[in-house]
């Protein structure tokens, strides 16, 4: 029996080259698959035909847009997951979802290897390959770009030679990522790190210096997960699109940032995530309120690991999953609703609502109504400072000794 590869395919120059690459080299069928996770562009048809003309015996193409919004940017905006404060995940959550369906094909189709598109600077292989190990340790991975020195110039000249139905005349001077999460642009000019973005690169925003009226948007919860947006039932998926677009219409999801990548350097990114910021704002708030202060402060903890493990390419780890399970118990009463200001680049909270409130007004007030009672804060501020007090007692006799 002819063995075969499964090839993670997204109908670029790159890898419909590396479909009869790998078949020369490795003298298997490949098998591609493709993902719909919101990127735009071609559709899935077009995309399994070029695959098929370019030699795959079989093309696996998926419309995994509400797989990816439910399985994948949910769990990232209950964690409120932003790398490094700022990143909203982009391309580190549609890894895991590729690689899930890549090990369904490859156990479907018999196949005992997978391959990548990746380069061996990038996050990107790291994702692939330590996923396709924790859910398929026995297949073999191959990456051709990163593992025989796979460049343009020799896709381009194959792709001439084999006369494969692809376009190898138009080139970006930018990498692009894209999903309906958000968008990621690097390389070309934005290599130097002084070098201010342009316009040009922006897609899913309009400039936020422009004037105009600002938009407001109620977004309601039930556990963590977003189910109204102005009152109307919507799913995840419908959220995260609704949210781009009014989001981008106002430049909200902008970010410039030098990141640093898992593999020990720094790089310059250019990101649009507007849906993903102005969800993460409203999200951040309502637990603001609903979620007690000591649980608070431990899952901002939390959230800032279980950002680190998934930009990791961990996702299928144990402690992501131990992470997730806590996650999950702290949405608990996570229900409510958040009005937010969408206006200049900004998402900002204007009102919360949520009858699993913890703001007490009796409690909050300094008018009438106040059932504060502040008879006992004088003890309260007295036994609390007295580790420190002593301490610093302490610390006197020690430094008067000396």
């Amino acid at each position: 029996m002819t063995d075969r590869v499964v090839l993670a395919y997204s109908g670029g120059l790159d890898t419909s080259v590396a479909i009869g690459w790998l078949a020369d080299q490795t003298g298997a069928e490949v098998v591609a698959v493709a993902l719909d996770v919101g990127q735009g562009g071609e559709d899935l048809d077009t995309i399994r035909k070029r695959a098929l003309a370019c030699g795959a015996v079989e093309a696996v193409v998926v419309d995994a847009r509400d797989e990816f919004a439910d399985e994948f940017c949910l769990p990232a905006l209950k964690a409120n997951a932003l790398y490094m404060d700022r990143y909203p995940l982009v391309s580190a959550l549609s890894r895991p979802l590729i690689v899930k369906h890549l090990v369904q094909a490859a156990h479907y189709h018999g196949a005992t290897i997978v391959s990548h598109g990746c380069t061996g600077k990038g996050n990107d292989q790291v994702r692939f390959e330590v996923g396709v190990g924790a859910l398929a340790p026995e297949l073999q991975v191959i990456a051709p770009v990163r593992d025989y020195a796979w460049t343009r110039e020799k896709a381009i000249a194959y792709a001439d030679e084999h006369r494969l139905p692809i376009d190898v005349t138009k080139k970006s001077p930018y990498s692009i990522d894209q999903n309906v999460w958000g968008r990621a642009v690097e390389t070309g000019f934005l290599e130097d790190i002084w070098n201010a973005p342009i316009e040009e690169l922006y897609d899913y925003t309009e400039n936020p210096a422009t004037p105009r009226d600002a938009d407001e948007v109620v977004i309601g919860f039930e556990r963590g997960v977003p189910v109204t947006v102005d009152g109307r039932p919507v799913t995840v998926l419908q959220a995260i699109q609704e949210l781009n677009h009014r989001g981008g219409a106002q430049g909200v999801g902008r970010l410039d940032m030098v990141e640093d990548r898992l593999v020990g350097i720094k790089s310059r990114e250019v990101y649009e995530a507007p849906g993903a910021l102005v969800l993460i704002a409203a999200h951040q708030e309502l637990e603001s309120v609903t979620v007690e202060r000591d649980l608070a402060r431990f899952k901002r903890t939390v959230d800032q690991r279980w950002g680190e493990l998934a930009y990791d390419g961990l996702w299928f780890s144990p402690l992501k999953r131990s992470l997730d399970a806590f996650i999950e118990d702290s949405q608990v009463h996570v229900t409510g609703e958040i009005r937010l200001t969408l206006h200049a680049g900004k998402a900002t909270p204007t009102g919360r609502r949520s009858d699993a409130s913890l703001y007490d007004f009796h409690l909050a007030t300094y008018d009438e109504g106040d059932t504060f009672d502040q008879s006992l804060a004088k003890g309260f501020v007295e036994l609390h400072g007295l580790p420190s007090k002593i301490a610093a007692k302490r610390d006197h006799l020690v430094a008067g000794d000396s």
